[in-house]
């Protein structure tokens, strides 16, 4: 597979009509679509208006009857961050509400697969509520609607991932996503959609003079960590919207005011709260939560961020750790193999015959971990990329994850893939960067051969080259504390709107390995004499680096000892 190249990006702004910013980062948000007179510190003020998204009057009817009627709501979440904080949103918002008989179910990945199914609504009969919310799915499971609404249950469905041909029967359905709806964020993820639901039902119940001095209106933007949490596990795009959501949770949670459980999780993964940042929430606490879904009970999670004792939830936050950490295991050994499935391929046919769209399978491989083997092959490979593992106990039936690149819609090209051989796959969904589907292990190679043939009649070549993006030179003067602080809370940062990356050439005047895969460096850029350290992570093919290298990095604020320091995370780096 081909190296990266480095491009830059390229954008014209006059620095003097940003006066107050530092011109680094006025050049960095002109690079991202800002303009001159754009809030560069989003504030909810900005949220678009909820009244917005389609369905959601009547959504809104449904919950209201439901709370004046002490009618039993069930929350049908999913078993990842954004279903879970979802959920924990609409459990939490509606008890706030007045809601006395709220209660949650999540699927189980292995017993149930994804969404509403009617084997789920089957282990809901004893209980049979009256009224089941979906958050972050409902949009594809036209059966489990259907077999909800024949045991008298109304449904609400709550998605953003893309419809299909048809919608399912629900009695509302509240999906940004849906054709006509006009609510401006497309991207906003699962938990967002809730939030946003909330909001709308608190507002009817103010019009119609629900809250007084015995019973005051309940404040929602303490949910706002939670949103901000789903929102980035989720790599939707920040678009402003998001931006606001995810900018409102990271003050709330330096603030200290977050739930027990977001504190929890904060405190079990090392991270101090004063300093939170966007990569933190998805690096650190998201993927403590979903590895409960991925290999237990999602359960788990929820509870962790539900619960209101900070006993409870330090207990839950630990057991979170510790499944994260067998995930982590289980992850690098999957990731190891399908990259010498990888290898042995080129070795065998060459970088020619490569497939555009790669199909990886293991009889082995583990169903709830699939999707990080495909995101982390995807980046390597810079191609579409699903992993299989057995979906049940015969591996009959399979169970895949997909990630893509810029420019390769998932769900349309698995939308393709079915028109042209029905009955091929079994069921899936998503949107353009992720999906999920089930596909018989018969199967296999004929699926594989087909997904191969539609990344190649919508892509083209250019697309598969390994960019690096760079925000372009920094002078010496500015590899400094000041501005690596700026930019640290300039944010947020994430898909699309991504962290600032700088490429220069330095002198490496001494280097060491550390915990035998990391690279510590000391690095002098031209036209300066002074030493600036360094650190690169599992630098691999890059140790020993250079005399002289053009590296591309972040600028970082280190913290060790209480004491902050200038350090570059090193990206990429080759001989200059």
């Amino acid at each position: 597979m081909r190296a990266f190249t480095i491009k830059r990006r390229v954008c014209d702004f006059d620095a003097q009509l940003w006066p107050t910013l530092h011109p680094v980062l006025a050049r960095i948000y002109a690079s991202r679509g800002l303009r001159a007179g754009d809030s560069l510190e989003p504030k909810l003020t900005q949220l678009a208006d909820p009244a917005a998204l389609g369905g959601i009057d009547r959504a809104c009817e449904l919950l209201l009857d439901a709370i004046a009627n002490d009618r039993r709501v069930c929350i049908v979440g999913d078993f990842d961050a954004d279903g879970a904080t979802g959920t924990a949103v609409a459990v939490r918002a509606l008890r706030m509400l007045g809601a006395k008989c709220v209660s949650y179910r999540v699927p189980n990945r292995f017993r149930h697969g994804y969404g509403l199914s009617p084997g789920l609504v089957d282990e809901l009969a004893d209980e049979t509520p009256d009224l089941l919310v979906t958050v972050d799915n409902g949009i594809a499971c036209h059966a489990g609607v259907d077999a909800a609404r024949a045991r008298g249950m109304r449904v609400v469905v709550t998605d953003h991932h893309l419809p299909g041909a048809t919608l399912p029967l629900a009695d509302a359905i509240v999906n940004p996503n849906v054709e006509g709806d006009a609510f401006p964020s497309k991207s906003i993820a699962g938990v967002g959609v809730m939030f946003c639901l909330m909001l709308a039902l608190r507002s009817r119940m103010r019009a119609a003079g629900a809250f007084d001095a015995t019973k005051p209106e309940p404040d929602l933007s303490t949910l706002l960590d939670l949103v901000a949490l789903g929102t980035v596990a989720d790599l939707v795009a920040l678009d402003a919207n998001n931006r606001v959501l995810v900018a409102a949770g990271l003050r709330r949670i330096r603030a200290g005011k977050a739930c027990v459980g977001v504190l929890a999780l904060c405190r079990v993964s090392g991270r101090d709260l004063s300093r939170i940042v966007a990569s933190d929430l998805g690096f650190a606490l998201a993927p403590r939560i979903n590895a409960a879904g991925r290999l237990e009970d999602m359960g788990l999670g929820i509870e962790c961020l539900i619960t209101d004792d900070p006993a409870v939830a330090l207990a839950l936050a630990t057991r979170l750790s510790e499944i994260n950490a067998q995930r982590r295991d289980m992850q690098a050994q999957m990731v190891e193999e399908g990259e010498a499935t990888v290898a042995k391929f080129v070795a065998d046919h060459g970088d020619a015959a490569f497939p555009w769209g790669v199909v990886l399978y293991q009889p082995d491989w583990h169903a709830g971990v699939v999707g990080l083997v495909a995101s982390k092959i995807k980046e390597r490979l810079n191609r579409p990329v699903v992993a299989f593992a057995p979906g049940d106990d015969g591996g009959a039936e399979l169970r895949g994850s997909a990630r893509s690149i810029t420019g390769f819609h998932l769900r349309d090209a698995l939308a393709e893939v079915d028109a042209r051989c029905p009955g091929l796959i079994g069921r899936f969904g998503g949107h353009a960067m992720a999906a999920g589907m089930s596909l018989a292990l018969a199967h296999l190679e004929r699926f594989a051969a087909e997904f191969d043939a539609v990344a190649r009649s919508r892509l083209d070549a250019d697309l598969l080259e390994r960019v690096l993006w760079s925000d372009g030179e920094l002078e010496p003067r500015d590899l400094c504390f000041e501005l690596a602080t700026a930019l640290r809370y300039a944010g947020p940062w994430g898909q699309a709107f991504p962290e600032p990356l700088f490429d220069n050439v330095f002198r490496v005047e001494s280097w060491r390995v550390v915990g035998e895969q990391h690279l510590r460096l000391n690095l002098v850029i031209d036209g300066s004499a002074e030493r600036i350290e360094a650190m690169m992570f599992n630098a691999g093919d890059a140790m020993p680096p250079p005399a002289r290298v053009r590296a591309v990095y972040q600028l970082d604020v280190d913290e060790w000892n209480g004491t902050e320091r200038l350090r570059l995370l090193v990206r990429h780096i080759e001989a200059a």
